[in-house]
């Protein structure tokens, strides 16, 4: 069997998934900053954020980091110094630490105390495509 075509089938469902998450949720919060004065809407909200966080994007996330280091493994870690793969790297440490934050929101929102304005969800909801789009670049060009 070829583990790193079956790593690499394994990672791509994996990051799909966790980014289809990465790009619902801010629109979820949009959607629940913009509520005003409706317990039943925003109780539906905190129950349709935190499903998805925790069993959907969490999941998702944790595969396409555990798979992704298991293509790393599958190719050698020698290949680690090529700075394709660092930035890539880079780019996915950049969506990890953008999952926390949404988690941060998603406890903000729990407790009924949400920072942000809708406009603001409205914009970070573009983080994810851009640095997706960047990951495809530098993964399928290998520019560097």
């Amino acid at each position: 069997m070829n583990y790193y075509l079956l790593f690499k089938s394994l990672h791509l469902i994996s990051v799909i998934s966790w980014m289809a998450g990465l790009l619902y949720l801010p629109r979820i919060f949009v959607y629940h900053a913009e509520t005003v004065d409706n317990l039943d809407k925003e109780e539906t909200f905190k129950l349709m954020e935190k499903r998805l966080f925790f069993y959907i994007m969490n999941p998702a996330m944790i595969l396409s980091w555990l798979f992704g280091v298991l293509l790393i493994y599958s190719l050698g870690t020698e290949n680690l110094i090529y700075l394709w793969l660092q930035l890539k790297l880079l780019m996915v440490s950049l969506l990890t630490a953008y999952h926390f934050f949404l988690l941060y929101c998603l406890n903000d929102f729990s407790k009924n105390n949400s920072r942000y304005s809708p406009k603001f969800y409205r914009i970070i909801n573009e983080v994810p495509t851009l640095l997706l789009i960047g990951i495809i670049f530098i993964v399928v060009f290998k520019p560097l």
